[in-house]
């Protein structure tokens, strides 16, 4: 038995009617690569279940302490059955990229079982009209419940499922599987200790406050970060629906690099902020909705060290950028969102990265659900703003990856929405016959943005813009040195 540690747990308490809390992606495979050109179901079923022992997430489900009283724990499912998990579906026909769109917004919108071990794969045929991919390829859209991992224990996790040429690796034979009924006598025995070490706990967090304090002081006058106060309420801020939307963009790494080394210190997470912020200009201005002060961004950090990194679960910490959708001109908005993004990483160095992660493991778990649920049933999280959209960047594999011997030729990520955050970006890069892409894709509330097409264009017009002002501005510097 395992623990969740207070992160992990948070996901739980978050979700909410309407906000299922697990994260996921689509990745498309062309199958005539593998052997025969063909790849069948069962051959998937078969790899899947030669590996289950390789990461404790495929097997393990929830076991709750009584009356709430201490974190979940993790135990091996004696009931597992593999085919439960994994269902085998197709587009109707004429099975174009908007229907594998709207498929797959419709199956990330329903939760998770919390009975069973909790992730689902898909695995979708029917992909006969994408444009720019090849005939017969097929997709496979996964789910995990983001208390069982973040975004990079997930990039781990898929690694166990894929290998680095056609021919399937034989990863050995599995350990036996041994099951440990969970005891409610000693969960509820933790739960009690755990309540007595609390009180040293908070005393621990107290401790390290003065000293966060006098950093952040410190950090303002001298003017290392300033504060985000004033954020604007757009229309992805308020309740979320049930219904979910799902579009992506893909931009050639190279052109990205390129524009990054327009602007000295400037990084790619810098130029795909500043996409974003276009878009959303574009977007909301489309709709006559657009503030004048600057959208806020959330961006989640990884803060696990490097003997954390095969423990699963999350160890995230998060830093506030402003997106300054409040400047028109692409380069000068680039200039400002890496300005942004120090001041951003200057402050949570101040208030310490691994702060999220200790204060929720001290906060009790039933105090934590009962303040979200009442925050939610009250209006509450929908009359502050944190921030308005969230950006996150997940590394993919820096090299090709087959499954069952089909390559991998595209991948975009699917995240969890929030109380009050309707709109959640994934910057997503990997790697598909020697050439590195970004994928920018995004997961929405369907009532907030009901045109993803057009929100997809409005990205895809931010890059060309910045592309072509920055790339045109780096030349007319160079004309001009030249002379």
């Amino acid at each position: 038995m395992q623990q969740l540690s207070g992160q992990d747990a948070m996901f739980l308490h978050a979700e909410l009617d309407g906000l299922p809390q697990h994260i996921g992606g689509v990745t498309i495979y062309d199958q005539s690569t593998a052997p025969n050109g063909k790849v069948r179901f069962k051959q998937i079923l078969d790899m899947l279940r030669s590996r289950v022992h390789l990461s404790p997430i495929f097997r393990r489900k929830l076991a709750f302490v009584p009356y709430n009283l201490g974190r979940p724990y993790w135990v091996k499912d004696p009931d597992f059955d593999l085919e439960y998990h994994v269902r085998h579906i197709a587009l109707p026909k004429p099975g174009d990229w908007r229907q594998l769109c709207i498929m797959t917004a419709r199956i990330h919108s329903q939760p998770l079982r919390r009975d069973k071990p909790m992730w689902e794969i898909y695995v979708i045929e029917g992909l006969n009209n994408l444009a720019g991919y090849p005939p017969g390829c097929f997709a496979l859209l996964m789910k995990v419940h983001h208390c069982a991992m973040d975004g990079a224990t997930g990039t781990q996790f898929m690694n166990i499922v894929h290998d680095l040429t056609p021919e399937t690796r034989d990863v050995g034979e599995a350990p036996p599987w041994i099951v440990e009924r969970p005891s409610m006598a000693r969960m509820l025995g933790s739960a009690y200790l755990d309540a007595w070490r609390k009180p040293g706990q908070v005393l621990d967090m107290l401790k390290v406050a003065g000293p966060t304090f006098m950093r952040l002081r410190k950090g303002k006058q001298e003017k290392h970060f300033h504060n985000l106060e004033d954020k604007p309420k757009t229309r992805f801020q308020g309740r979320i629906s049930r219904h979910r939307v799902v579009e992506a963009r893909k931009f050639d790494f190279e052109v990205l690099r390129a524009i990054k080394n327009t602007q000295p210190g400037t990084t790619i997470n810098d130029v795909m902020l500043t996409i974003v912020a276009g878009g959303l200009r574009e977007y909301l201005g489309s709709k006559g909705e657009l503030p004048e002060q600057s959208l806020v961004t959330g961006c989640p950090i990884d803060v696990r060290s490097a003997q954390e990194r095969a423990a699963g679960g999350n160890m995230v910490g998060f830093m506030n950028v402003a997106l300054r959708t409040d400047i028109a001109d692409p380069c000068e908005r680039l200039a400002a969102v890496h300005e942004e993004a120090l001041s951003a990483k200057a402050y949570a160095e101040a208030l310490g990265p691994r702060f999220a992660v200790d204060l929720t493991d001290v906060m009790p778990g039933n105090v934590l659900s009962l303040a979200i649920r009442t925050a939610s049933a009250t209006g509450l999280a929908e009359a502050s703003v944190v921030f308005n959209t969230i950006v996150t960047n997940v590394p993919g594999a820096p090299f090709q990856l087959y499954m069952c011997g089909a390559a991998m030729i595209d991948s975009i990520s699917l995240g969890p929405l929030l109380p009050n955050v309707g709109l959640f970006h994934i910057v997503y890069s990997s790697v598909q016959d020697k050439k590195g892409s970004i994928n920018l894709s995004f997961t929405a509330c369907r009532d907030m943005l009901p045109d993803p097409a057009f929100y997809a264009d409005c990205l895809q017009e931010s890059f060309e813009a910045l592309r072509d002002a920055a790339l045109s501005e780096k030349g007319k510097r160079k004309k001009s040195r030249s002379k």
